[in-house]
Order: structure tokens, then C-alpha cells, then sequence
């Protein structure tokens, strides 16, 4: 492992946080869940968040999924400046550029699991058809086209989260946030739902996930470390096939970017 050093990366972060602060309550009992938090991540990578309850990790992800709006700072996604954007505004760009996947899966239990899915394509135009059709193949990539029309309920833990999973990649975001996504399962389930990261992860999409799990490292190409609001390591893993994955990832970017600077 090798301590994070500053990135020469030409290419625009997919994030980019600069002295973010998220303050609750005023004066003398004003306390900071996040104190100055300076972080970049470029896409492709894997970043594993860790550290202990409180630390902070859950703030910074609802920040970055803009499910919350810090108190002071910048936060640049792809290079444009959402910190104090607007609930309508945020909540286009969170269905549009922003998967979630949480441990308690945060599906609709009076929908069925095509319905669950196909939910995030109600915000977009077509007919729901359609949305059914996108859903149902996303479905197929998960092994669960035989469960499209049961309920949540009548699934099991790992089902319901590679459900949970399927809806966060039918809009095809460019961020995929997980907050302890194997919280809830067994060691089985578990590597299967890590399994399914790393192929999404492969597939050259960039993952922040939160985990108190240490085991889970070894699919993550970077861990952040955090203690009382604050980012107190940042560590590529050089060793992981992660790391080679994200690597080539920003290769392939790069070679993009200069592939359209020459047909300019």
C-alpha cells in the first residue's frame, strides 16, 4: 500500500469536495459531523470508506448523493458546482448520475421487483412499457428474471439486494453509492453482492461504499479512513485487482479525451 498522493489526472474529477463542513446546531452546541474535508475521486475508482460510528462516513455519502447539503464548502460533480443547488435541480441530477444501495435495500414492498427496479425510469420520459422491458433485462444480468413479478417479502436478503442493485444501474450512473451493502447478509450472500460490484466496477463505473467490514477491502482500489469528521488516511491499495481495473479505466479516458482533441 502506498500513502494517496495528489493526482495529476488531466481529466475532470467525477468528485470533488474542497473544505466541506456539515455543521448541526449553532454556537457553543454546534458540532461538525464533517470539518474541512478535502477529497478528489476520479472515474473508475473503487473508494472504500471506513472508521468508526459518528466519524462522519454516512454524512459525506448523503453529501455526495445530494441527500443533504453541506454548511460551508464546494462540492464539484464532473466539474460543476452543486454544493447549494436547488431540491428540484439535485434531485434530476441524484436519478440521472447517482445509483444508491443500501444495506436495509429500501425497496417498495407493495411493488414487485420489476415495478422496484423500473421505479428510478419514472422520472424520465417513455412509456412504462418500456421502462418494464429496460428493467426486465437488467433483471436477466442479475439472475433474477424468474423473480420479476414476486414481492420483496418473498425474497431472500441477497435477493432483494442484487434487486436493490439492479435499480441503482437502470439509469446508468456514472456514481454508485453504498452505504454497508453487506450489512445484512451472511458471508455467502455477501461475497455475491461484492461480486456484483466488481463486475459493475469492471465495467468501468466508479463505487464509494461504506463498510465497517475490513475483509471487504481487498475489492476496493483505495480506502479512505475517517475520524471525527475529518479524512485522517488516504491509501491507494496497489496491490488489489482493483487498483489495475481502475488504472485501465483512466487509461481508456484518457485515450478518449485525446482521441477528441485531435479531431478537433
Amino acid at each position: 500500500m502506498t500513502d494517496k498522493s495528489e493526482n495529476d489526472n488531466e481529466l475532470v474529477p467525477v468528485i470533488s469536495l474542497h473544505q466541506v463542513q456539515k455543521r448541526f446546531g449553532f454556537g457553543d452546541t454546534a458540532t461538525f459531523a464533517l470539518d474541512g474535508v478535502d477529497l478528489t475521486v476520479h472515474r473508475g475508482e473503487f473508494v472504500a470508506i471506513m472508521g468508526p460510528s459518528g466519524c462522519g462516513k454516512t454524512t459525506l455519502l448523503n453529501l455526495i448523493g445530494l441527500l443533504d447539503k453541506p454548511t460551508d464548502g464546494e462540492y464539484l460533480m464532473s466539474g460543476k458546482n452543486v454544493a447549494k443547488i436547488g431540491h428540484g435541480r439535485a434531485a434530476k441530477i441524484r436519478n440521472r448520475e447517482i445509483g444508491f444501495v443500501f444495506q436495509n435495500y429500501n425497496l417498495i414492498n407493495k411493488l414487485t421487483v420489476i415495478d422496484n427496479v423500473a421505479l428510478p425510469l419514472t422520472y424520465s420520459r417513455g412509456l412504462h412499457f418500456r421502462h418494464l422491458q429496460r428493467a426486465s433485462k437488467v433483471l436477466t444480468n442479475f439472475g433474477l428474471q424468474n423473480r420479476e413479478y414476486y414481492f420483496p417479502y418473498q425474497l431472500s436478503g441477497g435477493q432483494n439486494q442484487r434487486v436493490a442493485i439492479a435499480r441503482a444501474l437502470i439509469n446508468n450512473p456514472s456514481i454508485i453509492l453504498a452505504d454497508e451493502p453487506t450489512g445484512n447478509l451472511d458471508s455467502k450472500n455477501s461475497e455475491i453482492i461484492m461480486d456484483e460490484l466488481t463486475n459493475i466496477h469492471r465495467a468501468g463505473n466508479t463505487i464509494l461504499m461504506v463498510t465497517h467490514n475490513p475483509e471487504l477491502l481487498s475489492y476496493a482500489s483505495r480506502i479512505i479512513r475517517m475520524k471525527d469528521g475529518k479524512i485522517d488516511k488516504d491509501i491507494e491499495l496497489v496491490e488489489n485487482p482493483a487498483h489495475k481495473v481502475t488504472e485501465q479505466t483512466k487509461f481508456v479516458s484518457h485515450r478518449k479525451k485525446y482521441r477528441k482533441k485531435g479531431k478537433k
